[in-house]
């Protein structure tokens, strides 16, 4: 007997649960600002060349417009004056001052910027334009290099030490290092500290996530993981409203960092996962964690259930090793699952938050875009709460990511006069790579067995940094040609949604514990699948290591 036993006495999501999915619910805005913050943090303003005779501190805008233009090369491939190179000419020889500049150019070394819009920026006090544009591309790469290793980390120590304390440690560390990076003097300290953070955002809202989804019951799966989702939304268009106030890159990242303060008292209010708890046959523990939870229900839950939540372990399950990551490895379905579920993990970060990271490029007003971008996750989450738990998680995945696929490459036919029919088919896919992104949430979380959920949960979103390291650098190829990226996101999402249609549905499904279950689950000899008799079902119950030959050949 396990947690899922218990719920029809405890309620799948009576007010303590709704209580403490609130409270855990709150971290994912504070892991958007950090996720967002830099679209503004390393914000790229119109800028120029500032000339031999101009100070430091000169306007964007000179105040002689002649001579300006008559010191830049023009840049026939993108219709302007050069930004990064200057004529060489003495400004004082009458020649030059009589409308005949010089032929030869030299790369500029100093830069005026149109502070207008930004205050600061990293970029602006580092200088990142030119030929350092690639370090702000960089550091949006490496800060999900620090989500990628985040989600091994934090992954693996939840699930070894407990979901509370990996929470709690890592919102800790958020803090310090978010600070450390509104502080950073050069560029390394302040890319290190931004590592770090991304790093913690897996141990925050990734635990956090998996903390709501293992309290509540099955058919309570969709609206916990959805809902969760629109507080990301939430903080990602809040993003906006702090760069608005705050428009100096330092006071930006310290006001965006210090709300997570207010999370560290959490630590008496938010339990032990019981799920967990049982998991580790920590039996005592997980009682007094589900107790309480009826006690918060005004519910009973009969001391016959509590006393048999677990078998007697048997010696065989004792000298068995624990589950690991390999595991999902080592039998042919959950190492086809898996591979499928990490490479939509994949396609879906890459093309999520590359879109997300360029809106400055859309052209207008870099605030009202990133609002809008933000804006059209909650009609593609709420189109899951009505949707998902009537065509299915399967269903949902494959069409969105193929909608989605769909719009972004359509953007080839476009002409770039065009421009706006280019954003409004971008932002058409962003809506649905985000429906495709919360389905893809709870379609995991259903899909790895509970001894190595968060392992696998990690591990997911582990190949899910990978696109969103990529992605910036994919942005880089607009250069060349506008579309390039959103083709390139197209093209995956597009394959992706095909290669989705492989993977078995778990609507309504009761949630794989061991690793046997999750070997059989999508099978069709799945006896869970197929309401096997009760002797199989017992019998998978008690496996801990995925003993899957033997089952096979009952």
């Amino acid at each position: 007997m396990g947690y899922d036993d218990v719920l029809p006495h405890l309620g799948s999501f009576g007010p303590y649960q709704r209580r403490i999915f609130f409270l855990v619910s709150l971290p994912a805005i504070s892991c958007a600002f950090h996720k967002l913050a830099g679209v503004f943090l390393l914000a790229k303003p119109d800028y120029r060349c500032l000339m031999p005779f101009e100070a430091q501190n000169a306007s964007f805008t000179p105040s002689d417009g002649f001579l300006m233009n008559m010191s830049y090369p023009w840049d026939a491939l993108n219709s302007k004056w050069s930004t990064c190179d200057r004529l060489v000419a003495n400004f004082t020889d009458s020649y030059f001052e009589s409308g005949h500049p010089a032929n030869a150019t030299e790369r500029c070394d100093r830069w005026a910027y149109d502070r207008s819009k930004y205050e600061s920026s990293t970029v602006t006090e580092w200088d990142m334009v030119c030929s350092k544009s690639w370090l702000t591309a960089t550091s949006d790469s490496l800060f999900m290099v620090g989500v990628l290793l985040g989600s091994i980390i934090f992954g693996h120590l939840s699930d070894k030490m407990g979901r509370k304390p990996i929470f709690f440690a890592s919102l800790v560390i958020q803090v310090v290092f978010g600070v450390l990076a509104g502080i950073a003097p050069e560029y390394l300290t302040y890319t290190i500290s931004r590592i770090v953070v991304g790093a913690t955002t897996s141990g925050v809202f990734l635990v956090a996530y998996v903390l709501a989804m293992e309290m509540v019951g099955p058919t309570w799966r969709l609206f916990a993981g959805t809902v969760m989702m629109m507080f990301f939304s939430v903080g990602y268009m809040l993003t906006a409203g702090f760069a608005y106030f705050f428009t100096d890159w330092r006071s930006l990242q310290i006001a965006l960092t210090l709300p997570g303060l207010l999370f560290l008292c959490y630590w008496w209010f938010i339990p032990e996962s019981a799920r967990w708890l049982l998991s580790k046959r920590r039996k005592d523990d997980a009682v007094a964690t589900i107790q309480k939870a009826a006690e918060g229900n005004k519910k009973t839950i009969p001391q016959d259930v509590l006393d048999n939540l677990l078998e007697p372990e048997r010696k065989e399950d004792i000298d068995k090793p624990a589950p690991s990551l390999f595991d999902l490895f080592r039998y042919p379905n959950l190492r086809k699952k898996s591979l499928l579920i990490f490479f939509d993990w994949f396609v879906n970060s890459g093309t999520y938050y590359g879109l997300s990271w360029n809106t400055n490029n859309l052209g207008g007003n870099d605030l009202l875009n990133f609002v809008i971008s933000g804006a059209v996750e909650i009609p593609a989450y709420t189109f899951l709460l009505f949707t998902l738990n009537r065509w299915g998680r399967k269903t949902i995945l494959c069409g969105c990511m193929l909608t989605a696929g769909a719009m972004l490459l359509l953007t080839m036919a476009v002409p770039e006069t065009q421009n706006w029919l280019i954003v409004v088919l971008a932002m058409l896919g962003k809506l649905a790579i985000t429906a495709s992104y919360g389905t893809i949430y709870i379609f995991s979380a259903e899909q790895f067995p509970t001894v190595i959920r968060n392992v696998g949960l990690g591990a997911a979103s582990m190949f899910a940094r990978f696109g969103g390291i990529l992605a910036p650098y994919f942005n880089l190829l607009g250069d060349i040609w506008k579309p390039f990226p959103l083709i390139i996101f197209g093209a995956m999402a597009f394959v992706g949604g095909l290669l989705s249609l492989f993977l078995p549905e778990t609507l309504n499904r009761p949630l794989p514990d061991t690793i046997a279950e999750g070997e059989r689950f999508g099978k069709k000899e799945d006896p869970i699948e197929n309401g096997g008799n009760a002797e199989e079902m017992v019998e998978l119950k008690h496996s801990t290591n995925g003993d899957v030959q033997k089952f096979e050949e009952a």
